[in-house]
Protein backbone atom coordinates (compact mmCIF):
# COMPACT_ATOMS: atom_id res chain seq x y z
CA UNK A 1 0.00 0.00 0.00
CA UNK A 2 3.15 2.45 -0.30
CA UNK A 3 0.92 4.41 -3.01
CA UNK A 4 -1.62 5.28 -0.66
CA UNK A 5 -1.87 8.04 0.76
CA UNK A 6 -2.59 7.98 5.04
CA UNK A 7 -4.52 10.21 7.16
CA UNK A 8 -4.52 9.57 11.18
CA UNK A 9 -7.10 10.97 13.95
CA UNK A 10 -6.13 10.88 17.33
CA UNK A 11 -8.90 12.27 18.94
CA UNK A 12 -12.16 13.15 18.33
CA UNK A 13 -13.88 16.67 17.21
CA UNK A 14 -16.42 16.18 19.32
CA UNK A 15 -16.39 13.65 21.77
CA UNK A 16 -19.86 12.20 22.40
CA UNK A 17 -21.36 8.36 23.20
CA UNK A 18 -24.54 8.23 20.01
CA UNK A 19 -25.81 4.90 19.54
CA UNK A 20 -25.73 5.30 15.82
CA UNK A 21 -24.25 8.47 13.85
CA UNK A 22 -25.26 9.13 10.73
CA UNK A 23 -25.89 11.40 7.75
CA UNK A 24 -23.33 14.63 8.30
CA UNK A 25 -24.75 17.64 6.14
CA UNK A 26 -23.06 20.84 5.83
CA UNK A 27 -25.23 23.68 5.54
CA UNK A 28 -23.49 26.06 3.57
CA UNK A 29 -25.69 28.84 4.71
CA UNK A 30 -25.20 29.11 8.15
CA UNK A 31 -22.08 27.14 8.35
CA UNK A 32 -23.45 24.82 10.60
CA UNK A 33 -22.93 20.76 10.72
CA UNK A 34 -26.09 18.78 11.31
CA UNK A 35 -26.31 15.02 12.20
CA UNK A 36 -28.65 12.55 13.60
CA UNK A 37 -28.17 9.67 15.84
CA UNK A 38 -30.49 6.90 14.99
CA UNK A 39 -30.61 4.88 17.68
CA UNK A 40 -31.36 7.59 20.10
CA UNK A 41 -33.35 10.04 17.69
CA UNK A 42 -31.51 12.46 17.91
CA UNK A 43 -31.03 15.91 15.65
CA UNK A 44 -27.38 17.40 16.82
CA UNK A 45 -26.38 20.73 15.06
CA UNK A 46 -22.96 22.28 15.31
CA UNK A 47 -22.10 26.33 14.61
CA UNK A 48 -18.55 25.08 13.03
CA UNK A 49 -17.70 28.80 13.57
CA UNK A 50 -18.13 28.63 17.41
CA UNK A 51 -17.16 24.91 17.26
CA UNK A 52 -18.25 22.10 19.62
CA UNK A 53 -19.29 24.04 22.48
CA UNK A 54 -22.17 25.41 20.14
CA UNK A 55 -23.33 21.58 19.78
CA UNK A 56 -27.48 21.72 19.96
CA UNK A 57 -29.65 18.51 20.51
CA UNK A 58 -33.14 17.90 19.63
CA UNK A 59 -35.37 14.90 19.68
CA UNK A 60 -36.73 13.89 16.62
CA UNK A 61 -38.55 10.33 15.82
CA UNK A 62 -36.14 7.97 14.19
CA UNK A 63 -34.93 9.72 11.50
CA UNK A 64 -31.89 8.11 9.28
CA UNK A 65 -31.57 11.01 6.95
CA UNK A 66 -32.06 14.34 6.29
CA UNK A 67 -31.95 16.71 3.06
CA UNK A 68 -32.59 20.89 2.83
CA UNK A 69 -35.47 21.55 0.98
CA UNK A 70 -35.51 24.03 -1.98
CA UNK A 71 -36.89 27.51 -1.48
CA UNK A 72 -37.03 27.13 2.53
CA UNK A 73 -34.40 27.12 5.91
CA UNK A 74 -37.36 26.11 8.18
CA UNK A 75 -37.97 22.20 6.75
CA UNK A 76 -36.01 19.88 6.15
CA UNK A 77 -37.18 16.65 4.37
CA UNK A 78 -36.33 13.21 6.39
CA UNK A 79 -36.06 9.67 6.31
CA UNK A 80 -37.82 8.68 9.10
CA UNK A 81 -39.46 5.00 10.48
CA UNK A 82 -42.47 4.99 8.08
CA UNK A 83 -41.49 6.67 4.95
CA UNK A 84 -40.62 10.77 3.85
CA UNK A 85 -41.60 13.59 6.05
CA UNK A 86 -40.96 17.12 6.44
CA UNK A 87 -39.32 18.64 9.81
CA UNK A 88 -40.20 21.95 10.86
CA UNK A 89 -37.08 22.85 12.86
CA UNK A 90 -38.51 25.88 14.30
CA UNK A 91 -40.88 24.33 16.30
CA UNK A 92 -40.11 20.44 16.22
CA UNK A 93 -43.04 19.13 14.40
CA UNK A 94 -42.77 15.93 12.24
CA UNK A 95 -45.25 15.60 9.17
CA UNK A 96 -45.39 13.02 6.97
CA UNK A 97 -45.22 13.56 3.45
CA UNK A 98 -45.19 10.13 1.91
CA UNK A 99 -46.02 6.21 3.91
CA UNK A 100 -44.04 4.06 1.72
CA UNK A 101 -45.90 0.88 2.69
CA UNK A 102 -49.42 0.30 2.31
CA UNK A 103 -50.76 -2.44 5.10
CA UNK A 104 -53.15 -4.42 3.04
CA UNK A 105 -50.70 -4.79 -0.14
CA UNK A 106 -47.52 -5.41 2.94
CA UNK A 107 -49.13 -6.32 6.29
CA UNK A 108 -46.55 -5.83 8.98
CA UNK A 109 -43.92 -4.18 7.00
CA UNK A 110 -44.72 -0.63 8.29
CA UNK A 111 -43.83 -2.15 11.65
CA UNK A 112 -40.66 -3.96 10.64
CA UNK A 113 -38.93 -1.62 8.31
CA UNK A 114 -37.49 1.99 8.38
CA UNK A 115 -35.90 4.21 6.11
CA UNK A 116 -31.69 4.79 6.20
CA UNK A 117 -29.55 6.39 4.33
CA UNK A 118 -30.04 8.50 1.39
CA UNK A 119 -29.48 11.80 -0.92
CA UNK A 120 -30.47 13.68 -3.47
CA UNK A 121 -30.00 14.01 -7.05
CA UNK A 122 -29.36 16.82 -9.61
CA UNK A 123 -33.16 17.40 -10.40
CA UNK A 124 -34.00 16.90 -6.87
CA UNK A 125 -35.42 13.54 -6.30
CA UNK A 126 -34.83 12.11 -2.50
CA UNK A 127 -33.39 8.49 -3.12
CA UNK A 128 -33.73 7.07 0.15
CA UNK A 129 -33.28 2.96 1.45
CA UNK A 130 -35.47 1.57 3.57
CA UNK A 131 -34.37 -1.60 5.78
CA UNK A 132 -35.76 -3.81 8.61
CA UNK A 133 -35.77 -1.85 12.06
CA UNK A 134 -32.97 -2.84 13.89
CA UNK A 135 -34.94 -2.63 17.17
CA UNK A 136 -38.13 -5.13 15.73
CA UNK A 137 -35.88 -7.45 13.37
CA UNK A 138 -32.27 -8.70 12.48
CA UNK A 139 -31.85 -7.84 8.51
CA UNK A 140 -33.01 -9.52 5.78
CA UNK A 141 -33.40 -9.00 2.26
CA UNK A 142 -36.33 -7.33 1.96
CA UNK A 143 -35.12 -3.76 2.05
CA UNK A 144 -36.04 -1.38 -0.70
CA UNK A 145 -34.64 1.88 -2.79
CA UNK A 146 -37.40 4.40 -2.78
CA UNK A 147 -37.47 7.47 -5.31
CA UNK A 148 -39.77 10.66 -3.81
CA UNK A 149 -40.20 13.02 -7.01
CA UNK A 150 -40.77 16.57 -6.72
CA UNK A 151 -44.21 15.81 -7.66
CA UNK A 152 -44.77 13.73 -4.73
CA UNK A 153 -44.84 10.40 -7.16
CA UNK A 154 -43.18 7.61 -5.08
CA UNK A 155 -41.34 4.86 -7.12
CA UNK A 156 -39.24 1.77 -5.97
CA UNK A 157 -35.96 1.68 -7.49
CA UNK A 158 -33.82 -1.18 -6.32
CA UNK A 159 -35.95 -4.27 -4.26
CA UNK A 160 -34.08 -7.42 -2.71
CA UNK A 161 -32.12 -5.03 -1.00
CA UNK A 162 -29.99 -5.67 2.85
CA UNK A 163 -29.20 -2.66 4.53
CA UNK A 164 -28.94 0.33 2.11
CA UNK A 165 -26.07 2.58 3.05
CA UNK A 166 -24.01 5.55 0.83
CA UNK A 167 -25.71 6.82 -2.40
CA UNK A 168 -24.35 9.42 -4.91
CA UNK A 169 -23.71 10.77 -8.32
CA UNK A 170 -20.80 10.83 -10.64
CA UNK A 171 -20.32 14.81 -11.34
CA UNK A 172 -21.20 14.55 -15.10
CA UNK A 173 -24.47 13.15 -13.68
CA UNK A 174 -24.22 9.66 -15.91
CA UNK A 175 -23.78 7.01 -13.13
CA UNK A 176 -25.82 6.62 -9.94
CA UNK A 177 -23.75 4.60 -7.07
CA UNK A 178 -25.33 2.59 -4.44
CA UNK A 179 -24.08 0.59 -1.32
CA UNK A 180 -25.91 -2.68 0.34
CA UNK A 181 -23.35 -2.73 3.22
CA UNK A 182 -24.15 -6.43 4.24
CA UNK A 183 -22.42 -7.49 0.73
CA UNK A 184 -19.38 -5.82 0.62
CA UNK A 185 -20.76 -3.83 -2.28
CA UNK A 186 -20.77 -0.61 -3.58
CA UNK A 187 -23.17 -0.68 -7.03
CA UNK A 188 -22.79 1.47 -9.97
CA UNK A 189 -25.40 1.42 -12.21
CA UNK A 190 -26.00 3.94 -15.60
CA UNK A 191 -28.07 7.00 -14.65
CA UNK A 192 -30.58 8.93 -16.63
CA UNK A 193 -30.91 12.40 -15.53
CA UNK A 194 -33.77 13.41 -17.17
CA UNK A 195 -36.30 10.51 -15.86
CA UNK A 196 -34.46 9.13 -12.82
CA UNK A 197 -34.11 6.00 -14.33
CA UNK A 198 -31.28 3.17 -13.17
CA UNK A 199 -29.76 0.42 -15.20
CA UNK A 200 -27.12 -1.87 -16.06
CA UNK A 201 -26.05 -2.75 -12.15
CA UNK A 202 -22.61 -3.81 -12.01
CA UNK A 203 -20.23 -3.70 -9.27
CA UNK A 204 -17.87 -0.68 -8.84
CA UNK A 205 -16.01 -1.88 -5.82
CA UNK A 206 -15.79 -4.98 -3.10
CA UNK A 207 -14.21 -4.81 0.22
CA UNK A 208 -13.45 -7.80 1.30
CA UNK A 209 -12.26 -7.49 4.93
CA UNK A 210 -12.97 -9.45 7.88
CA UNK A 211 -15.67 -7.75 10.62
CA UNK A 212 -15.90 -4.64 8.25
CA UNK A 213 -18.36 -3.46 5.81
CA UNK A 214 -18.85 -0.13 3.51
CA UNK A 215 -21.06 1.97 5.06
CA UNK A 216 -21.95 6.03 4.09
CA UNK A 217 -19.79 8.06 1.81
CA UNK A 218 -19.10 11.12 0.29
CA UNK A 219 -17.65 12.17 -3.16
CA UNK A 220 -15.37 15.03 -3.57
CA UNK A 221 -14.20 17.01 -6.75
CA UNK A 222 -11.89 14.78 -8.24
CA UNK A 223 -14.51 12.33 -8.84
CA UNK A 224 -13.18 10.15 -5.67
CA UNK A 225 -15.52 8.27 -3.32
CA UNK A 226 -14.93 8.34 0.78
CA UNK A 227 -16.19 5.75 2.12
CA UNK A 228 -16.56 4.65 5.81
CA UNK A 229 -15.99 1.09 7.15
CA UNK A 230 -17.83 0.17 9.89
CA UNK A 231 -16.44 -2.56 11.81
CA UNK A 232 -12.98 -1.58 10.21
CA UNK A 233 -11.96 1.53 12.03
CA UNK A 234 -11.11 3.19 8.81
CA UNK A 235 -12.44 5.71 5.98
CA UNK A 236 -10.62 4.51 2.11
CA UNK A 237 -10.80 6.96 -0.62
CA UNK A 238 -11.39 5.32 -3.43
CA UNK A 239 -10.48 6.81 -6.60
CA UNK A 240 -13.06 7.01 -9.69
CA UNK A 241 -11.66 3.27 -10.91
CA UNK A 242 -12.66 2.00 -7.86
CA UNK A 243 -9.33 1.85 -6.69
CA UNK A 244 -7.73 2.60 -3.08
CA UNK A 245 -5.70 5.35 -3.07
CA UNK A 246 -5.88 7.25 0.55
CA UNK A 247 -7.39 5.95 4.31
CA UNK A 248 -8.55 7.75 7.14
CA UNK A 249 -7.04 6.01 10.46
CA UNK A 250 -10.19 6.82 13.42
CA UNK A 251 -9.29 6.15 17.03
CA UNK A 252 -12.61 3.58 16.71
CA UNK A 253 -14.12 1.06 14.91
CA UNK A 254 -17.53 1.41 13.98
CA UNK A 255 -17.05 4.41 11.16
CA UNK A 256 -20.20 5.26 10.02
CA UNK A 257 -20.38 8.11 7.35
CA UNK A 258 -18.25 11.16 6.47
CA UNK A 259 -19.69 13.92 4.73
CA UNK A 260 -17.15 17.23 3.50
CA UNK A 261 -17.03 20.85 5.29
CA UNK A 262 -14.85 22.91 2.47
CA UNK A 263 -11.60 21.09 2.96
CA UNK A 264 -12.57 19.07 5.55
CA UNK A 265 -14.48 16.33 6.24
CA UNK A 266 -16.34 15.46 9.45
CA UNK A 267 -17.36 11.57 10.27
CA UNK A 268 -19.78 9.89 12.44
CA UNK A 269 -19.49 7.30 14.49
CA UNK A 270 -21.51 4.36 16.24
CA UNK A 271 -21.26 2.33 19.76
CA UNK A 272 -19.13 -0.67 19.53
CA UNK A 273 -21.06 -3.55 18.88
CA UNK A 274 -18.25 -5.77 20.73
CA UNK A 275 -16.77 -3.87 23.89
CA UNK A 276 -14.84 -7.23 25.17
CA UNK A 277 -12.88 -7.81 22.30
CA UNK A 278 -12.32 -4.55 20.82
CA UNK A 279 -11.99 -2.42 24.59
CA UNK A 280 -9.61 0.05 22.29
CA UNK A 281 -12.82 1.32 20.65
CA UNK A 282 -14.86 2.50 23.12
CA UNK A 283 -13.52 5.39 24.51
CA UNK A 284 -14.13 7.38 21.39
CA UNK A 285 -17.41 5.07 20.17
CA UNK A 286 -20.43 7.08 19.17
CA UNK A 287 -18.27 10.66 18.35
CA UNK A 288 -17.90 12.66 15.74
CA UNK A 289 -14.14 13.18 14.02
CA UNK A 290 -12.86 15.65 11.78
CA UNK A 291 -9.74 16.02 9.38
CA UNK A 292 -8.34 17.83 6.37
CA UNK A 293 -7.89 16.32 3.63
CA UNK A 294 -7.43 19.56 0.94
CA UNK A 295 -10.42 18.98 -1.59
CA UNK A 296 -13.75 19.65 -1.22
CA UNK A 297 -16.76 17.63 -1.78
CA UNK A 298 -19.06 17.90 -4.22
CA UNK A 299 -22.40 20.13 -3.89
CA UNK A 300 -24.93 18.67 -1.68
CA UNK A 301 -28.63 18.78 -3.94
CA UNK A 302 -31.90 20.18 -2.19
CA UNK A 303 -35.97 18.47 -2.60
CA UNK A 304 -37.63 20.37 -4.90
CA UNK A 305 -40.77 20.29 -3.94
CA UNK A 306 -43.64 21.41 -6.00
CA UNK A 307 -46.63 20.90 -3.52
CA UNK A 308 -47.74 20.18 -0.16
CA UNK A 309 -49.05 16.98 0.25
CA UNK A 310 -49.70 14.40 2.99
CA UNK A 311 -50.14 11.15 2.97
Amino acid sequence: MGDVQQWTVTEPYLKLDCGLGEAPFHESSSHTLRFVDIVKEKLHVIDLDRGPSSLKSFDVDAISTTADIEGTDDELIVGAKYGYAVLTRSNGKLDYIKHVWDEHEEPGKAKRMRMNDGACDSHGRYWVGAMNDPKVQSPTNEGVLFRLDPDMSLHRMLEGVTIPNGMGWSADDKIFYFTDSPTGNIYKFDFDASTGDISNRRVFFHLDMKNAVPDGFAMDAEGCFWVALCGGGKVLRLSPEGKIVGEVLIPTRMVSCPGFVNEELFITSAEEEDPDKYPESVEFAGSLFKIKVGITGLPLHRFRRQKLFRS
